[in-house]
This record gives C-alpha cells, structure tokens and sequence, in this order.
C-alpha cells in the first residue's frame, strides 16, 4: 500500500519541509512538500539522499564491539554490559576530567542526541567537553554573546525585506544558510533582485552566490577583520553612524570610535586586499540604503581574528541603523528552547567564559567547552586528570578537525572508546564500542537550534515516518543508559524511571512552585516529546506539542519582528559596542598590519552535496562529477606549471596532500580552495562509496596550535602552502 508521510529534512541548517512516499517499508521517493508553510517545496539533492542514507548497507544496525581489534556485531545487552565493566573503573581511579565527550555536527539535527547529550555532559561532570563548534562558529556565538548577552542571541539577516545585502566569508547557496536558515536562498535572493534590492558578496571565491549577486569582491583571505575595521572607521570618520531606535539601548559607540581610530580605510587596505576607495563606497552603500544587512559567515569564524570579525559584522549593522529593524540584521524569535524568551527580559547575567582551562595549554572554556585541537593533547600528554575514555556522540573529528593522523593516533591510547554513531567512519573505527541510532526515518524530528536562526518564525514537528526496528533503542534512551551507568545504577536501570527523575529536577529549577502542574500538563508525553512540550508550553506562544503535531504544513509564527530592549540578556540592559575583551584583541590586528602576503594561501570550501563527510557514501550525492579539487587561479596555475585535470602535491607547514587541480578565475590570485570534510583512504573505516574516491584531507595541511584566542576557534582558512605538479601522476 503507498502511502505518503510528512518530513523535515536533517541533513542541513535549512530545515525543509519533506514529502516521502512509502510503498509499504520501502521509501520509493522523495521530494519537496509543497505546502510546506516554511520552506514551500524547496528541495536541494540532499533531500532525495535521505532514501540513500536509510536503505545503505554500511549504515549500522546493531552494536559494535571491539574484539581482538576488530568491531563485532553484539546485542545491546553485552555492549551495555562492556561499557558497564569498563567505565566505572576509569572514572573512580581518575576522577571525572579523565573521561571527555565529543559532539558532531549531526547532533544539532536530532533533538534525541541534543538534549540527552547534554545530560550526559552534566552527569560526566567533565571539563572535557568537545565539540564542532570551535571547528566552525564559536566565535559568532562569543562575539553575540559579548554584545547580546546570550550564545544564541544571532541577528540574521530580514532577507524577505531588505534592499541590501552584504555577505562576507559565506556561501548561502551552498549551506542553504550557516547560523541563518534560510531554505531557498536562490529564490529568496533573486526576488530581493526584482524589487530592486542589491546583494554583495566579499569572499577569495567567486562562489555560487557571489555568481548570483550584483556585485562580488575578493578579500585576502583572513583579512575580514581588517576590512570590518576599515568600514567601521569610515562610517564614524564621515559622519555616517547612526544609531536610530536603538540609540538608547547601545553602550560603547564612543569607546569603538576612539578602538579603530588607528584602521583607516587606506592603512587596511593592503591587508584586506580591497582599496580604501571600494571600504568607503560600501560603507556609504551600507549607511545610505533604507534596509541593509550584513551577514559573516565561516570565512569570517576559522580564522584568526574570528571573534573580531564577528563582532564587528554586527557592529556595522548598528552603526548603520539596520540592526533590529525589518529589512535588516533581526532576532528570531523562537517557540521553544530559546533562552532569549525566558526569564525576565531587556537584562540578564550576560555570558561567562574561562571557568576552566584546559589542563595542557591553559585554553579557556567558552560555552561549556574546551577547543577541539585540545583533544589529542589531552589524551597523549601524561599527568593526572589525561583523558583515558572518550564518548563520541555523531562525530568525526579525525576528518574534520586539524592534524587527523595526530587524534587518530592519541584515541588508539584511550584505554575505552564509545561512539554514538551510524557508521564506522574515520573516527568511529577507534571505539571500543558503537551504539548506533536509528534512519532518520524512523525517530520522530524537532529542530532546537535552527528556529532561534530562522529567517521567519515558525515551528514544525515531524512524526517518525517509519517505525523504530524491533528491539532497537532510540539514541535519547542509550544516553540515558549511559547516565545511569556514570550514576552508578548500572546498565539495567530502569530508564524510564530516571527519565522522570531528570526531567522532574529540571522543571522544579525552572519553575519552581509550578512544577507538579507542568509536569502533569505533559504527562502523556515520553522522553524528548516531553521536554519539547514543557518548553512550547513556556515558549512565548504558549503552544502545545499536540498543538504543532496537529499543523502538518507547520505554524506560522510571522515575520521577524523588532525585539529591542526585550532581546537582551547582558548585565547592563544595553547593546555591548565595546566589549573590553574585543577592545583588548585589537592589539593583534594593529601590530598585524603590514604583514605581507604568503604567496599561496588555501581556504576551504562548502558544496551542496557534502555538507558532512558521512555524504560522501549516498550514491545519489557522491555521483557525478569528482569534487574533491584544489581550484586555482591560472596565474598561479602557469607559475607554478599546474594544469587543469592534473595532480599537485600541496605541503605546509603542517602536513601535505596530493589533490586533482581545477584551474578556474573564480579564485583570487594567491588563493587556492581545497574543499572540507574528504580523506576516506584510512583503513578500518566501512564507507564503500566514499573509498572509491577518497579525496585530499585539506585538514591534514593545518596545524592544532592555531587558534583565535578568544573563541579557541581553529584557524582552517588563509593558512601559507606550497604547491607542485606530481609529473608522471596527471
């Protein structure tokens, strides 16, 4: 019998609405649904891939043990009953800091893993805690929370409004949104074009998007910063600041005049690679249009001046009036989880970091979490406190973070390994054990994250669209067992009762006197339901999960509304222009600015068909084109003798690669672009389809040591590299 079930798409920040037509168990297609309230039927080639990623043979079904140093099928009693025999005995002889946890990129897609995992975080009472984030975004998630007073506090940009749009070290037509979610962001972009809007894009790449924009103007890459001061510098040195609305809820205007008095358009120009003429011509653009945004992406984050490019984004957008206000840079404004609509709104505590530091190189914490190049130190340097045990929850860092072989090597001497993931993968092959989740067809969705990002409020539910195979556990239900292993209950403690338990403390911490009628409100929910109804519940719409599950198409929540001073969380009630910390960093840049030009810099690069490594093994994206290539700019291609098809070998300080090159004028000069997320040559790793073309590793040419101070961010772009043609290989 066919039948048809409503999705949300996983597999990116976008959040499509999904139509899966099921022709009994067998998932027979897959394609936008179009009455969608959100994402109106758009679909990119990720979508279809869902029906790949649920029926492929690698994907696992069963637990893994590691016997004899090879990974066996077991039942999940005796892989429960290992972690159980192994766990314990490391954290009571060397206490709770020699035990980490890892979070991937796939976590923020499945509210199971989000939620649970963190409750194994506070259970673990760890200061270990890793994650992508210091690979990727922290720095705009310090720099907002510098300024807003929370870590999730991310004004995106009001696309559907604006006349403007600049966009810096991102490549939306690519991510679909990073920190912006943003379905359609083609269509989006060509309709601000035919009410007359402009959009710029400032990036070392012509890429997709700067190919679909008005304007596009390379930028030396890690020179964001440079160019944002140069902007900033401008507006205050002509006259052009205005502050509007909000200029009784800013502090610091003054403090950010006197900072960048020393980045003049003309003393950063050479450093950015943009003349002082185009910096001031764009700042007039930005100061003098009716509605602009700008929006800073992963180019701006992984680099060394991260936190500072960050800021100062958001800085231009309240220099220039456009912070706030439709059309510009706004809060979403979501129904649940969004710690900005708790609590008494317009002040708060604003945000802490360096509560602790990392026991080897003294990093500080930032948002509960330590970098990710700490990780391999941490295992491999002796003394109390070394990380012995890793929990690994739907990550890969061996590929996705610097200096791969360096981690791959340190989680060989962990003396217990556990992953939570769906496939043995370049990391997983280490772990002593794998629990692994189910296909995202069979667990029911809610994103936590994404809405807080949005481009319009909205909130969606999926029901799973398939049922969960018999005996297999949902990944929020192994969490819990692991938490009741750590507390001592052992692996067959009832988890249910412990459920309870956690969720009854929880709501008592938030609602103090009302929490037995919360609790009974959601009773009949389980699990993450539960906390996702108690949260829709105090949520600003006062919604109810039965109230969502009844709107297939999703609720309409409407467009980004003005939320100053109601936003802010920050100790003065006020907008942060000035943080002393950022003021501080400015150091750096200033005695940066005559640094001259490695003749050869590499930068990443995002595809639409690989936002994860894990995509390389669905047929249905790893076909066609090999994409794996380092893009060169023809100069640097006949400088170097490169030709288009042939074989280089890229070295740096760090490490070298050998890569396909694909000389194209869509790089700077001086630029090459090696895509993120390949590197599927390591033995042990059962990804079929993605072995077959393995890719260059571009993380394997960067090195652990650098990072953006604040943040801990990993510097993964403008890193020196030589190349040269492999003769006798092309």
């Amino acid at each position: 019998m066919t039948t048809t079930a409503l999705r949300i798409c996983p597999l990116c920040e976008a959040c499509c609405g999904l139509e899966i037509t099921l022709d009994g168990a067998r998932v027979a297609g897959i394609r936008g649904h179009d009455a969608d309230g959100f994402s109106g039927g758009y679909i990119c080639p990720k979508g279809p891939a869902l029906k790949d990623l649920h029926e492929d043979p690698d994907r696992l079904r069963a637990p893994l043990v590691k016997r004899g140093g090879r990974l066996v099928e077991t039942s999940w009693e005796e892989a429960f009953a290992e972690i159980e025999r192994r766990l314990p005995p490391i954290r009571a002889q060397h206490g709770p800091h020699s035990v980490a946890q890892v979070i991937g990129n796939p976590a923020a897609h499945k509210i199971g893993l989000l939620l649970y995992g963190a409750r194994l975080a506070r259970a673990l009472g760890t200061r270990n805690i890793f994650s992508a984030s210091t690979l990727d975004q922290m720095p705009k998630q310090l720099s907002a929370g510098l300024m807003f007073g929370h870590w999730l506090s991310i004004p995106v940009p009001d696309i559907e409004r604006t006349d403007l749009l600049m966009i810096l070290g991102a490549n939306p037509m690519a991510s679909n949104g990073s920190l912006w979610t943003v379905p359609d962001f083609r269509g989006k972009a060509q309709a601000l074009r035919a009410r007359g809007g402009k959009m710029v894009v400032i990036d070392p790449r012509r890429s997709e998007t700067a190919e679909l924009a008005d304007r596009h103007v390379f930028i030396r890459p890690g020179g964001d910063a440079f160019f944002l001061l140069g902007l900033v510098h401008a507006l205050f040195d002509e006259k052009l600041a205005r502050l509007g609305r909000l200029a009784a809820h800013v502090d610091g205007a003054e403090a950010l005049e006197r900072a960048v008095g020393g980045f003049a358009p003309e003393r950063v120009a050479a450093r950015c690679g943009i003349d002082a003429a185009t910096i001031r011509e764009l700042a007039r653009a930005l100061a003098s249009a009716e509605r602009a945004a700008v929006y800073g992406r992963i180019g701006t984050c992984t680099q060394e001046y991260g936190t500072l490019a960050s800021w100062l984004v958001d800085a231009v957008n309240v220099l220039t009036g456009h912070l706030d206000e439709p059309g510009g840079a706004m809060f979403p404004k979501a129904a649940a989880f969004a710690a900005n609509t708790a609590g008494a709104p317009g002040k708060g505590r604003g945000i802490t970091t360096g509560r602790r530091k990392s026991r080897v190189s003294g990093a500080p914490e930032v948002f509960g979490e330590l970098p990710m190049t700490c990780l391999a130190e941490e295992i491999e340097t002796p003394g109390d406190e070394r990380i012995r045990a890793l929990i690994a929850i739907a990550g890969n860092p061996v590929l996705s973070s610097p200096n791969g072989a360096r981690l791959a090597a340190a989680l060989e001497k962990l003396e217990l390994m556990i992953s939570l993931d769906i496939y043995v993968n370049e990391t997983s092959r280490h772990a002593d054990v794998i629990l692994p989740g189910v296909s995202p067809l069979e667990e029911p969705h809610y994103d936590v994250a994404f809405p807080q990002l949005a481009y319009r409020n909205f909130a969606r539910y999926s029901e799973a669209a398939l049922p969960r195979p018999a005996g297999h556990p949902a990944e929020w239900e192994n969490l819990l067992r692991l938490i009741a292993i750590v507390d001592g209950r052992g692996a067959n403690a009832d988890v249910a009762q412990l459920d309870d338990e956690l969720t009854a403390h929880e709501v008592a911490r938030v609602a103090g006197p009302f929490a037995e009628a919360a609790l009974a409100a959601s009773a009949r929910h389980r699990g993450p339901d539960r906390l996702l109804d108690l949260a829709l519940r105090a949520g600003p719409y006062r919604l109810t999960l039965d109230e969502v599950k009844a709107a297939p198409q999703g609720i309409d929540l409407g467009p980004l509304a003005p939320r100053v001073p109601e936003v802010l969380r920050t100790p003065s009630g006020k907008i942060e222009l000035a943080p002393p910390s950022l003021l501080a960093d400015l150091a750096r840049p200033a005695a940066d600015l005559a640094r001259p030009a490695p003749a050869l810099v590499v930068v990443g690069r995002r595809q639409l068909r690989s936002n994860n490594s894990w995509m390389h093994n669905l047929p249905s994206l790893a076909k066609g084109p090999f994409r794996c290539t380092a893009l060169v700019h023809p100069d640097d291609a006949a400088r170097l003798g490169l030709t288009d098809g042939g074989e280089a070998r890229i070295a740096s300080a760090h490490g070298e690669v050998r890569a396909r090159v694909e000389v194209s004028d869509e790089m700077m000069p001086g630029v090459v672009s090696l895509p993120h997320g390949w590197g599927h040559e390591l033995a042990g790793a059962r990804l079929t389809v993605a072995a077959e073309r393995p890719g260059a590793n571009l993380n394997a040419l960067l090195g652990v040591d650098a990072r953006d101070p604040l943040s801990g961010n990993a510097v993964l772009s403008g890193v020196a590299i030589e190349m040269t043609a492999e003769r006798g290989r092309e």
